[in-house]
């Protein structure tokens, strides 16, 4: 019995992607001083008295509405034409991003996230703007109203729309979306919440900290309606942040019983992280093993070309593959997360997908940061733990993998760290390169720690020479000397 046949690797995910359009005219931007100038040039081209004050305090529905309240319905047409005409000059400009856009917009890319505009604005222009702002959107859409607005979302998959207008929550509602109000139009708070807004927020300032805690909730209940699906699972459980949360997520979601964490011991375990493993495992009640694998028995993993961790993940899942028969266990889960899965150069995830092994934290689409979020809600010592990969990752590509190298690399490891553990470092990394060595510690610390203490530090543990990185720690940091990694992709 395998688990590959019991339990497929999931191909997709168990959460659609995030995708959050947005309105333009003061939900982004506000526009008001661009748009006010050019209706005061047809005001004056026309001879037309215009309320260009009005105009801008009520923006939101079609240009043709708004024409329709200074001109005949037979020269409408006419004077938007002459509007579009004279926007790019006039109004691009003189518009400015409103407060906390940029934030925003990063907080959606962090949960790997897309983003479009959904505007009643014309589309040329609404691109000018975002392209003059530096905005980076994946999708404008312009010339859409109201409800309409939710024919592009929908399309688009959108799940949340955020505007200023009580025609943005139509559009919204029209999707299916969550309908987020910002009250920095035409509209109070109190208004965008009496006409049915999901969620009201002051300006797009308090955006992020919204996003982060609804998506995080999102995800974590996809992660469990997920686990529960499982009687049973085993946890391949290196003891580190991601591994460490799964387990704790599996326990809470079909209890400890039915739970089994899966340490396994090699030469690339670095000799600090076995302890603490067993006595997180004990914490939350899990049966905790700790299997030998033997991945220095393969030719792939010892020759340490660029898909070096094929083959150690290979050894990984088909070493847990008996104890998890023995159990009666049909899964096998890892932690890769969906920060591993959107870095690509991960050719241990495709070992462990053609193994049946499955993927949970990726599947519900968790990135690093909301697992340590999560982790530190749910009171795990593991919350603010440095990443901490195998020490194979440490020794250059090409450069062959053997016991004592990995033995050098995890003592000059906790040589430098001793010394540094007075200035709070996080990260510690050094690199064999073969006869040398480089040492990456948090950037933060390169200016206050002595340079020539470390480098001796390392030097006696077997390296002819070593220096610091002046770039910092940098996670997978080895794969920038590959020559050629898409070739391991």
């Amino acid at each position: 019995m395998s688990t590959a046949d019991l339990q497929p690797a999931p191909a997709g995910y168990d959460v659609p992607e995030l995708v959050v359009g947005f309105d333009l005219d003061m939900t982004l931007i506000d526009s008001r001083p661009g748009i006010r100038a050019v209706w005061e040039l047809l005001a004056a081209e026309t001879g037309v008295p215009i309320d260009s004050d009005l105009v801008v305090s009520r923006l939101g529905p079609p240009l043709t509405w708004e024409m329709a309240n200074w001109f005949p319905a037979d020269q409408v047409d006419a004077m938007v034409a002459r509007y579009r005409e004279h926007y790019p000059s006039q109004a691009i400009t003189g518009s400015l991003p409103l407060p906390g856009v940029a934030e925003s917009l990063a907080a959606i890319r962090a949960l790997h996230g897309r983003t479009m505009v959904v505007s009643a604005k014309y589309t040329p222009s609404v691109k000018l703007h975002l392209k003059h702002l530096g905005l980076d959107v994946d999708e404008p859409v312009g010339d859409l109203h109201g409800a309409e607005k939710g024919t592009a979302l929908r399309a688009h998959g959108a799940s949340i729309f955020v505007g200023d207008h009580t025609a943005d929550i139509d559009g919204a509602q029209a999707a299916g979306a969550v309908a987020v109000a910002v009250a920095t139009g035409p509209f109070t708070a109190d208004e965008l919440r009496a006409y049915g807004a999901d969620v009201v927020l002051n300006d797009l300032t308090e955006f992020p900290a919204w996003l982060d805690a609804y998506v995080l909730e999102q995800r974590l209940e996809a992660l469990m309606k997920r686990l529960t699906s499982y009687d049973k699972l085993v946890v391949a459980f290196s003891g580190g942040a991601d591994s460490a949360f799964l387990l704790a997520a599996a326990a809470r979601a079909i209890g400890a019983a039915n739970v089994v964490a899966a340490t396994a011991i090699s030469p690339s375990l670095p000799v600090a992280e076995l302890e603490p493993a067993a006595r997180f495992a004990d914490g939350l009640g899990v049966r905790h093993v700790t299997p030998h694998t033997h991945e220095m028995e393969r030719e792939g993993y010892q020759a340490n070309a660029g898909d070096r961790c094929y083959f150690c993940k290979a050894e990984l899942v088909e070493t847990l593959q008996p104890i998890a028969d023995e159990f009666g266990i049909p899964a096998i889960a890892t932690g890769t997360n969906a920060d591993d899965a959107k870095a690509g150069f991960r050719p241990g995830i495709r070992a462990a997908h053609e193994r049946g092994a499955i993927t949970p934290l990726k599947d519900a689409r968790l990135t690093k940061a909301q697992i340590r979020a999560a982790s530190r809600s749910w009171g795990l010592a593991t919350s603010d733990k440095p990443a901490a990969a195998c020490l194979s990752s440490r020794i250059a590509y090409g450069v062959r993998i053997t016991p004592s190298l990995l033995a050098r690399v995890d003592r000059a490891e906790q040589a430098v760290r001793a010394r540094l553990t007075a200035y709070g470092v996080q990260n510690v990394r050094v690199r064999d390169l073969g006869a040398s060595a480089s040492i990456e510690i948090d950037r933060e610390l390169l200016d206050r720690v002595d340079h020539g203490e470390l480098v001796a530090a390392v030097v006696a543990e077997g390296f002819l020479a070593a220096q610091l990185d002046p770039r910092g720690f940098r996670s997978g940091s080895m794969n920038e000397r590959l020559p050629d990694p898409e070739k391991y992709r």
